[in-house]
């Protein structure tokens, strides 16, 4: 058996190990996640006071945090086991979304995370200026009668 097939074969169990691990973890963030709806509900059925606002708000941003987790292991696997970079972009930019929701305080903070944002939609612009779509993880196939992409 020559090295390049045996690699090939090591790969392939390595690739399987790490399916199975993603979705054992992905089971038990769908098990947090189911116990993080029952908090929420728990504080919206409570008489809703400022501080009952903010833990539900926390804990829906909790929610949607491991909501991405999910569906970025989902995208991982499906992706052939790497993740392309718009998707890592727009994860980026809900991360900076959720951070201006939660702590709005100080106007200079405000303003620098929208700077990123707006920094973050520039570079997904020119990435889609380019017309390499390799980025969004879509690998075009040939046709099989032509020949052609």
């Amino acid at each position: 058996m020559k090295e390049g097939q045996r690699f090939g074969e090591m790969q392939k169990y390595i690739n399987l190990v790490l399916d199975l691990v993603l979705g054992l973890l992905a089971v038990l963030i769908l098990i947090f996640m189911i116990r993080q709806l029952v908090d929420i509900s728990m504080f919206i059925i409570q008489p809703m006071t400022a501080k009952n606002l903010s833990l539900v708000m926390q804990e829906v941003v909790a929610f949607f945090m491991l909501f991405e987790f999910i569906m970025m292991i989902i995208r991982y696997i499906q992706e052939g086991h790497h993740i392309p970079i718009r998707y890592l972009i727009l994860i980026c930019i809900t991360a900076i979304l959720r951070q201006l929701m939660v702590l709005h305080g100080e106007a200079v903070q405000t303003l620098l995370l929208s700077v990123a944002i707006l920094s973050l939609v520039i570079v997904l612009y020119v990435l889609n200026l380019s017309g390499n779509k390799s980025y969004i993880g879509f690998t075009p196939k040939k046709d099989e009668n032509t020949g052609t992409k």
